[in-house]
């Protein structure tokens, strides 16, 4: 049966590694997921306006919600050619499943889809509660938006996030938001500059001012970084025009507690303090906003804020499932991402009860030649099983 297990998580990770899957084009992804969820034995299937699929397994007694989260988007693959083995094939080398999205985070989502069916099938669904898997859209894009629509619908007690962590336990993350600073100036020509106002050379003081702010900073969480990363002037190109209007862009990694508007307050108040010095500088702040298509021809649209969290690991539920992974022979350390998930809106915004799970490296995504070992594959199925096992009682 063990053999038959493992063949069954590594053959649905094949299946949706084949599917690509680039964000706002999840649909054939969701429709493999959804024809093997209904197979397994899933209660309920449904896919929300935005393209989530959200697959349940109810209990015969009442409990908790236990919700899996896991992303089935993709970022692209630009240099097909390089990579040592086709990219949306899944072939199998040296016990690792090769592919766009086999860490990040297919091959999660398919642990969480056969252990969720094998655990109510080992149990005769005699367990309190629910049981919840979601393939969830668009998360490379926008970490959290999507995930909004899910816990609307399911109001889960728990949360998993399948984000890769070597089947360690991540029980928080920095947030994350995108800052846009913009200046505006007057246009005039280049052959007589005094007539305009430069609005990039308003734009560079306001830069070398934003470097003099002293970070926030989080004993667990390390610093909140506010880091340049594109800046672009208007008319582009300038054929003899000073430029009338500067955009720059701010990658601010948020702490626990940080919100919209404590983030922008230091900001605002240096830009109000060199307007007040110098009349001809006019300049604001405000959060860059995303708005894509999803494969239901649906929009999504979201500020592009997405909150830290951080739980303690003596909480209870942490404990618990800590504890059962331990039964079970493995040796999870308790320690927090480095990077942003969907875990900003579930504990973040929601403060739902979350922590993160999953198989593979968490340096693979987004890499050339992204791979998953299938022995991390085959353990994950295991631990989620574990999860179910201590949270569902």
């Amino acid at each position: 049966m063990e053999k038959e297990r493992n063949d069954q998580v590594v053959s649905l990770c094949q299946k949706l590694v084949q599917q690509k899957s680039y964000s706002g084009h999840e649909d054939g992804v969701v429709a493999v997921l959804s024809d093997n969820m209904k197979a397994m034995g899933f209660d309920e299937v449904r896919v929300d306006r935005y393209g989530n699929i959200i697959g349940c397994i109810k209990g015969n007694r009442p409990g908790k919600k236990l919700l899996f989260d896991g992303h089935v988007d993709t970022v692209p693959v630009s240099e097909e050619a390089e990579w040592m083995y086709p990219p949306f094939a899944a072939e199998i080398h040296e016990g690792k499943i090769y592919g766009r999205g086999t860490s990040d985070m297919k091959g999660a989502v398919a642990a969480m889809t056969c252990a969720a069916a094998n655990f109510a099938k080992d149990t005769g669904r005699d367990f309190a509660g629910e049981i919840y898997v979601a393939g969830v859209v668009h998360e490379e894009c926008f970490e959290g938006v999507a995930a909004r629509e899910i816990s609307k619908h399911v109001q889960p007690d728990y949360v998993v996030i399948g984000e890769a962590s070597q089947l360690n336990l991540k029980i928080g993350q920095r947030g994350r938001a995108e800052i846009v600073l913009e200046t505006i100036g007057k246009p005039c020509h280049s052959a007589n500059p005094e007539k305009g106002i430069n609005a990039v050379y308003k734009m560079a003081k306001v830069i070398e001012a934003i470097r003099t702010l002293k970070p926030t900073h989080h004993d667990t969480l390390g610093d909140g970084i506010l880091e340049l990363t594109d800046i672009k002037s208007a008319p582009y190109p300038g054929a003899s025009v000073v430029p009338e209007y500067c955009r720059a862009t701010y990658d601010r990694r948020l702490l626990v507690g940080e919100t919209k508007e404590s983030v922008l307050a230091p900001i605002q108040e240096l830009l109000d303090k060199l307007m007040a010095e110098d009349p001809q500088l006019k300049a604001k702040v405000s959060y860059a906003v995303g708005k894509e298509k999803c494969h239901t021809g649906n929009e999504i649209e979201g500020e592009r804020f997405f909150p830290g969290w951080l739980y303690d690991k003596n909480d209870d539920f942490v404990q618990q499932v800590y504890g059962k992974l331990k039964e079970k022979g493995f040796t999870p350390e308790i320690t927090q991402y480095n990077f942003c998930t969907n875990g900003s809106h579930y504990a973040g915004e929601a403060k739902i009860k979350t922590f993160g799970l999953g198989p593979s490296k968490e340096n693979l995504a987004h890499t050339l030649n992204e791979y998953i070992e299938v022995e991390q594959l085959t353990k994950v199925a295991e631990c989620y099983y574990g999860v179910m096992e201590a949270l569902l009682k």
